[in-house]
């Protein structure tokens, strides 16, 4: 009775968020236009109407074990969709930032070093929530992190919403940076540990859409609230982000904790309750129960519901001995992969590209200030759209062909990009063609990543480590991530300064090329295996195809062999 309660309670959460976002819209393009307004309102409308469509068809299944092949698991949905939306509060700030600051600087009187520090620090605060978030994941569950990342994302945006100076400002970027932190590490974790093997890779990308849908809410907001005073307008612009952080607190309390946290903690009982909903089939959670006990070191045998656990395992106390001082072969391999696809998604400027496409544009020609912003949100709309395709691609042609793809596109649309750049920067007339040449080369850019690098970063990390070292070993691979963003951001005006703005995306191809070849050569499949399955995929580097192929060839022959014991 409970179960179906707090499932009732999760669909009507969702209904609320979709509804808060058309109340918030509203808000923003009341400035901009009523005809927007009515836009606007009509798809959250139909998006509100397909959540509520998509829950209601789980309320049996909330009771029942889920029918053997069907495709979705419609409670794991909608526990990976609530989680997600924490994702939204980086978003939102990425995107509203690259059109506050154009306002920040003319009221506050701040140089463009001060500017460079102001977008960029905020990735190296969520260092520090990054940090930690592992640990406190381990220690109070990844539920209640989720609920503690969404209050401290709503006093950083308080906080910033009222600065009344440069200093102020910085105080309140440093605190959503940690809260930012958190939500980036724990989001990805709990629908990995949560989702089946059939869909995990769908429900991991979450993270990513709401990221891209925050972003393209944040270009919204600066063009609407551009329009009102120079003291408001961007206090408005980052101080709304308070909204949806309370109901996404509030919401995840409506949420199952993951049942591989349940296990590390003893609590058999509670983990076989939430297996037995978020599984595709009765049999399915069985087996994944028994994997992770498994990993966990508890005997298959064991039936009990609570059982006694060490305070190393369920705290994860000396991971960090397991990952750095003696890592085995399959753990340094993970280890390398998780923090190199952090490096790579980020070093390939995305960031600068997203973050600073008004200067970008500025640079090509567009020089009104409400035409910059306008072209932004067309990076918005192409950002969220194109990851929404990758959502639906990662479990059907796998992880490697949507990462190899992604990477060598984005490599021909910066050097296009960067080629264009350059051209402009050394004619004395206004080219058309260079322009046009270099909006689509952003819009490419930004297309090329988030249907591959852009979600596949989080979903292949979060999927990768062994349960003991899953949520501290995301979060190194979430603390590089925010590094590397944050060295991006703080850097590239100066970058292009010293070498010009075309020599800064010429670079930036390099290193996605450098990123194509890292992914070529480590990384191996990951798809329609099962969370305990990844651990000895890894271990061979170089070599992991016939590690593979190893793997698969023993697999047969021991599935064939259980066939043959139960024949007559």
């Amino acid at each position: 009775m409970r179960d179906g309660f707090n499932f009732i309670f999760m669909k009507i959460l969702i209904v609320l968020y979709v509804h808060l976002t058309i109340l918030v819209l509203a808000i923003i393009f009341s400035v901009a236009g009523s005809s927007i307004i009515q836009l606007t309102v009509e798809i959250c409308q139909s998006l509100s109407i397909m959540a509520v469509q998509n829950v209601e068809k789980n309320v049996i299944s909330n009771k029942l074990s889920p029918l053997k092949g069907q495709k979705r698991n419609k409670y794991a949905f909608a526990c990976s969709l609530l989680a997600s939306m924490t994702s939204v509060l980086l978003g939102y700030d990425t995107g509203v930032m690259s059109g506050a600051v154009i306002y920040i600087k003319e009221d506050l009187k701040i140089s463009d070093v001060e500017i460079e520090i102001l977008v960029g620090t905020i990735n190296i605060y969520s260092l520090v929530g990054a940090a930690i978030a592992g640990r406190t994941s381990d220690w109070i569950g990844r539920r209640y992190t989720i609920v503690l990342a969404g209050i401290i994302f709503f006093v950083g945006a308080i906080l910033m919403g009222f600065a009344t100076n440069y200093w102020f400002l910085m105080f309140g970027r440093f605190v959503a940076g940690i809260g930012v932190g958190y939500a980036l590490m724990i989001a990805p974790v709990y629908t990995a540990e949560v989702a089946p093997a059939s869909c995990r890779g769908f429900c991991t990308s979450f993270p990513e859409v709401f990221i891209n849908a925050g972003v393209l809410l944040g270009y919204v907001s600066n063009y609407a609230f551009s329009m009102l005073p120079l003291k408001l307008g961007w206090r408005f612009m980052l101080g709304i982000g308070v909204i949806p952080s309370v109901l996404l607190a509030v919401g995840v309390l409506a949420m199952p904790e993951s049942p591989r946290w349940l296990v590390m903690q003893g609590r058999l009982g509670d983990a076989k309750r939430v297996l037995e909903k978020t599984s595709d089939s009765t049999e399915e959670s069985k087996m994944r129960l028994a994997d992770i006990k498994e990993a966990a070191g508890i005997p298959e045998d064991c039936q009990d519901d609570i059982v006694s656990v060490t305070r190393k395992s369920s705290h994860g106390a000396g991971v960090w001995r397991d990952l750095f001082l003696h890592p085995t072969p399959s753990v340094l391999h993970i280890l390398i992969v998780g923090i190199g696809i952090h490096f790579f998604q980020q070093a390939s400027g995305i960031d600068a590209v997203v973050l600073y496409s008004p200067r970008i544009y500025e640079k090509a020609g567009i020089t009104k200030h409400s035409d910059r912003l306008l072209a932004t949100i067309a990076v918005g709309c192409m950002k969220t759209f194109f990851t929404l395709v990758a959502t639906f691609l990662v479990d059907k042609i796998g992880r490697r062909i949507l990462l190899l793809s992604s990477c060598g596109g984005m490599i021909l649309s910066l050097l296009c990009l960067a080629t264009g750049l350059t051209i402009i920067d050394h004619s004395d007339q206004k080219l058309k063609w260079a322009i046009v040449l270099c909006v689509c080369c952003t819009y490419s850019t930004v297309a090329f990543f988030s249907i591959g690098m852009g979600p596949l970063a989080w979903v292949y990390s979060s999927e990768i480590f062994p349960l003991r070292l899953r949520a501290q070993g995301c979060s190194i691979g979430v603390a590089v991530n925010r590094a590397v963003s944050g060295g991006i951001l703080m850097t590239f005006i100066s970058l292009y300064k010293a070498i010009s703005i075309g020599g800064a995306f010429f670079l930036y191809a390099g290193i996605a090329i450098m990123a194509w070849i890292f992914f070529y050569t480590l990384l191996p499949e990951t798809r329609g295996r099962t969370l305990e399955e990844m651990e000895p995929l890894f271990g061979t580097f170089f070599r992991w195809r016939s590690t593979m192929k190893e793997l698969d060839r023993n697999k047969v022959e021991g599935d064939a062999g259980a066939g043959a014991q139960v024949q007559p």
